[in-house]
């Protein structure tokens, strides 16, 4: 059985989450209980806090997570509550990517985008490519769309076919949108992950209002 991190450490990762929750909630991202958030708490096992299934996004607290493993399972067994559905991507692209946080919100503008688009939204000479790590110009940055499915496993393995780890000539586009659904953006820690999201929804919307 996988040990449980600290109380503490538990607190301060739903705390960092609630924070974020009322930040998209009041862009109108995470409407109702839509949407979740994860913090990776440990690494080796792997090991993430997600918010709770169920509530409303703009009032959680810092004890509204649930701690789940590599294939996304809850691991305490004083917890009943359910994790997110989506809690085993979020494991996945945590695992994948060496990212510390992940953020799923349904961002209007980047459904829109996924729809017209399946196969990739692509976005060049944005001043704005510069906050995901890209190039200013002369770059053409693929925002990758997956299908929609309820089967986590099923989304993760889409997810590994349009994935493009860093390589030294080319960083990775820290983000993902999910057809019909939402979006994904990761990032080294939580501040990394915001900024990935609300860049990319920027670029999304720009791109959604433009063509």
């Amino acid at each position: 059985m996988t040990a449980l991190p600290s109380l503490d450490r538990v607190r301060e990762a739903g705390a960092a989450l609630a924070a974020e929750a009322s930040r998209f909630s009041g862009y109108g991202w995470m409407r109702g209980t839509s949407g979740n958030l994860s913090v990776v708490v440990e690494r080796d096992p792997l090991v993430l806090a997600v918010t709770a299934s169920g509530l409303d996004k703009s009032l959680l607290t810092d004890a509204d997570v649930v701690l789940i493993d590599a294939d996304g399972r809850a691991i305490d067994p004083d917890d009943h509550r359910p994790p997110s559905a989506e809690s085993g991507l979020h494991a996945h692209i945590a695992a994948r990517t060496g990212a510390n946080a992940v953020f799923h919100v349904h961002a209007f503008d980047a459904v829109v985008a996924g729809h017209r688009w399946p196969g990739g939204v692509e976005i060049r000479d944005m001043e704005m490519l510069k906050g995901i790590g890209h190039l200013a110009d002369d770059e053409t940055v693929t925002i990758p769309v997956i299908r929609n499915h309820q089967d986590m496993s099923v989304e993760a393995g889409w997810f590994n076919e349009v994935y493009r780890p860093a390589t030294p000539e080319v960083p990775e586009v820290p983000a993902l949108i999910v057809a019909n659904h939402g979006m994904y953006a990761w990032g080294s820690d939580v501040a990394a992950a915001r900024r990935h999201l609300e860049i990319t929804e920027w670029l999304l919307r720009f791109a959604v209002a433009t063509r």
